[in-house]
């Protein structure tokens, strides 16, 4: 019977170390591992170099439209950097996939936010404040799957749409480019202007700049891009971003996080989110 109970006690400790063993280490903050080149597939086996930090969510009610009801509660987060770009990958849990719009839907999407400016008191999380602005680079479900190469044509918007043509579409306008040209501008307002969200798009992400909520605005890209793949209901999203200014091997700055989750109709300022959370870009060993 002794020698039973020390091999079922062995048994108990093997079983324990195992479970220790696959429990993943957490760091306290985010910390980025540097490697030769940032990747954008979330799947890609560099992301096994950086700790994972498990972000809380939120909700945002502190400013109108406020979201009173939690829906994601948490974000598990892994950056890299390469020297010249910095890279998180995102993943949380989610039911739907929701990667179209339309009269009440809205897109999944989520967010990094970083203070421009290196400072000891940091902005307010809530977007920035006043002379203290943050950047924000944001990604879309439904951006990712036009980058994929889903077609948003009004037949595939609604199947059961009919169109007879449109004006830029007639006869007489084919000998005439530049007229059938100016014709077709009218009936796409936003790309004419230079809208930057007028499609087709290149890339799932939108760099913005922001001084407090209401203020958000786009920038020119610098090099920003991401990607994101849903599978087994959990949303797995790189975004990729040039470096905080003046961050070095050893530094640290801070970082937050949004998420939207579309089918819970989340857009805009009703949204979950993190306060700021350490950065830190671990020197190589």
């Amino acid at each position: 019977m002794r020698v039973k109970g020390i091999l079922f006690a062995a048994a108990l400790a093997a079983v324990g170390l195992t479970s220790c063993a696959r429990s993943p280490q957490r760091a306290p903050e985010v910390v980025a591992a540097t490697v030769k080149s940032v990747p954008l597939d979330p799947a890609d086996k560099a992301w096994a170099a950086a700790p994972e930090h498990l972000a809380k969510l939120v909700p945002q009610d502190l400013v109108e439209p406020r979201l009173v009801t939690p829906t994601t509660p948490e974000l598990l987060v892994r950056a890299l950097v390469d020297g010249s770009s910095i890279a998180f990958r995102l993943e949380w849990a989610d039911e739907d996939p929701s990667d179209r719009t339309g009269p009440l839907r809205m897109a999944d999407a989520c967010a990094v936010q970083i203070p421009v400016s290196r400072e000891k008191d940091l902005p307010d999380p809530q977007m920035g404040q006043g002379d203290r602005a943050v950047q924000v680079t944001y990604w879309r479900a439904d951006w990712q799957a036009a980058v994929d190469g889903r077609v948003e044509a009004i037949a595939d918007l609604y199947p059961r749409a009919a169109v007879d043509h449109y004006p830029f579409e007639a006869k007489p306008l084919e000998a005439n480019p530049a007229a059938q040209q100016e014709m077709a501008g009218r009936y796409a307002p936003a790309k004419i202007l230079g809208n930057l969200r007028s499609g087709p798009r290149k890339t799932p992400v939108e760099p913005l700049i922001s001084a407090g909520p209401g203020t958000l605005t786009p920038v020119a890209w610098q090099g920003e891009d991401g990607k994101g793949v849903f599978a087994e209901r959990r949303w797995q999203v790189v975004i990729k971003r040039r470096m905080p200014e003046g961050l070095r091997p050893g530094d640290r700055t801070a970082v937050a996080f949004a998420v939207w989750q579309g089918s819970k109709q989340e857009s805009g300022a009703r949204k979950m989110r993190t306060g700021w959370i350490g950065l830190l870009w671990r020197a190589s060993s």
